[in-house]
């Protein structure tokens, strides 16, 4: 009777949650307001600086986000038709990209594609010059590329695994292969996440900060984001700043709400998931698929080594055991574990609530709380952060309890990413087994233990992991609330690359990286060896 209850009221902790996001983002952004009584989005149209950065913030995410994609759809496919060694490890590379800390890519990207390179050595050797340049707009690509492309292939592939056994035996023996099997039996499985996928990645390049601020090269190439950034953080202009916010706010909320539109959910039948597919099909579409599997491996392994290679010089020692180091990884350790729980309760408790509205054909009401669940997404990480400063600094010491914050404000950047990983498997598990829970009296925390937990072990590991490594190379808040007391391994980063200790830097980049790869493993290993052992 206790589980029919707690299921009969599971609904309503959706509604919590994001209620508790509104309370978040309103609070933040009327802090904002409150500074700059004076607001009029008209100056927007009448400002030329402003429609620039406009036009170009959507400019640049567009190509990023169709280059991206377009490299991902054949990448995905490839990926889920070919078993080779090494493929596990390049699938947790592949979604630690987008979470590696931002830093720690674009210095990879300079060892490779800078003035001073890798690539720039080798034509110098030639006695030619480098023929591009990585700051601008060609850097901007670069590396919005190098962070998405490998994310957007991996959640594809998520999609392309939620595949049945059975429809894979069918195409079998119905003959379909090639383009065949593709058109009839992938496409429509990647077509459902694509606008997700699509949106995201969109969303990402839109908002973009550190990786403008970094290889964007001067006023052409800069966005609505990093304008944002120059308005409070040199000139404290908060009426600007808020301006600028409350407009890449409403930009992103219409595209959020085009991508709600444009996504259909497919229904999946009571079937086993593939695991291992083996595919007969011809050398040429072999080659074709090792084709894509190597181009990924080409673009998105040289910058890690390299962040690898740099990492091992003579600071090593002298860093690694430095009390300096210590403690700002522990304090990662610890921001990052309770963002990600915090993060990862949330997004079960809201998606809970919107898969209970589907079912029940309530989609408009659902998609009103999908979007409200991500709307962290399009709230500039810095006004965020900025707001709740403002907000909190005549009511408390903000320094004091700076760390709770930085765990709340890092639990709700990550929570959008929690729903984009849970939202499809959470969906399709619920269509395949609700009328069998009903039956059988299962509900509330007996139906997730039972089937959820036991069925979904993977993508929650996969969502606990991607909260985790974004919390633990996120910047933003600890920039503000951080302190010689209370700082992590990215603003440690920072500092040293702002004093100019780029040895010092390339050992806490490498710590970074091995900690997001690592993180990975451990995690896959404790979620999914208890079901190893069942």
């Amino acid at each position: 009777m206790k589980s029919r209850t707690l299921f009969n009221s599971t609904p309503l902790f959706g509604y919590i949650v994001a209620a508790i996001i509104l309370c978040f983002v309103g609070g933040a952004i009327s802090a904002l307001l409150i500074e700059s009584p004076s607001l009029d989005l008209r100056i927007i149209w009448s400002d030329p600086y402003y429609r620039y950065i406009t036009q170009f913030s959507l400019y640049q995410a567009f190509l990023s986000t169709i280059i991206s994609i377009g490299l991902a759809i054949p990448t995905a496919y490839a990926l889920s038709r070919r078993q080779f060694i090494g493929r596990g490890l390049l699938l947790k590379l592949c979604a630690t990209t987008l979470v590696l800390p931002v830093l720690v890519g674009v210095f990879g990207l300079l060892a490779i594609y800078g003035n001073s390179g890798l690539i720039a050595d080798v034509f110098t050797w030639f006695g030619a010059s480098l023929p591009f340049s990585i700051y601008g707009l060609n850097g901007i690509l670069l590396a919005h590329v190098f962070f998405n492309f490998p994310f957007a292939t991996r959640l594809l592939l998520q999609s392309l695994d939620s595949i049945s056994i059975e429809q894979h035996q069918l195409s079998a023996h119905l003959g379909l292969m090639g383009w065949s099997k593709y058109r009839l039996v992938a496409w429509p499985r990647i077509k459902q996440q694509l606008p997700h996928v699509a949106g995201l990645v969109f969303m990402l390049c839109f908002t973009s900060f550190a990786t403008v601020m970094a290889l964007g090269g001067g006023p052409k190439s800069t966005t609505i984001e990093l304008a944002i950034y120059q308005a409070i953080k040199f000139d404290f202009d908060l009426q600007s700043g808020a301006i600028l916010a409350l407009w890449q706010m409403l930009l992103c909320g219409l595209l959020s709400l085009c991508i709600q539109r444009f996504s259909k959910s497919v229904s999946v039948d009571s079937a086993s998931l593939s695991q291992v597919v083996l595919y007969q099909d011809t050398n040429k579409a072999k080659w074709w698929d090792r084709a894509w599997i190597t181009l990924l491996g080409l673009f998105m392994l040289p910058p890690l080594f390299m962040v690898v290679l740099s990492g091992l010089n003579s600071q090593l020692f002298v860093v690694i055991t430095s009390p300096e180091f210590w403690s700002a990884l522990i304090n990662s350790l610890i921001v990052a574990f309770g963002a990600a729980v915090i993060a990862l309760l949330l997004g079960v408790l809201l998606l809970h609530t919107t898969r209970s509205l589907r079912l029940k054909q309530k989609r408009l009401l659902a998609d009103k709380l999908d979007l409200i669940g991500v709307m962290i997404l399009v709230t500039p990480g810095l006004v965020i952060s900025t707001g709740l400063f403002l907000l909190l600094r005549n009511i408390t010491d903000v320094f004091s309890i700076a760390i709770w914050i930085v765990i709340l404000v890092n639990a709700l950047m990550a929570l959008p990413y929690v729903i984009k990983t849970l939202a499809q498997p959470l969906l399709h598990i619920a269509q395949q087994y609700h009328l069998l829970c009903a039956s059988l009296g299962l509900y509330g925390l007996s139906r997730f233990r039972v089937i959820e937990w036991k069925a979904l072990r993977k993508p929650f590991a996969h969502a606990f992991s991607i909260a985790f490594i974004m919390s633990v190379g996120d910047l933003s808040a600890i920039a503000l609330f951080g302190s010689q007391d209370f700082r992590t391994l990215p603003l440690y980063l920072f500092q040293l690359l702002g004093s100019y200790q780029m040895e010092a830097a390339a050992v806490i980049s490498l710590s970074l990286l091995l900690l997001s790869v690592g993180v990975f493993a451990v995690v896959e290993w404790l979620f999914l060896s208890k079901k190893r052992k069942q």
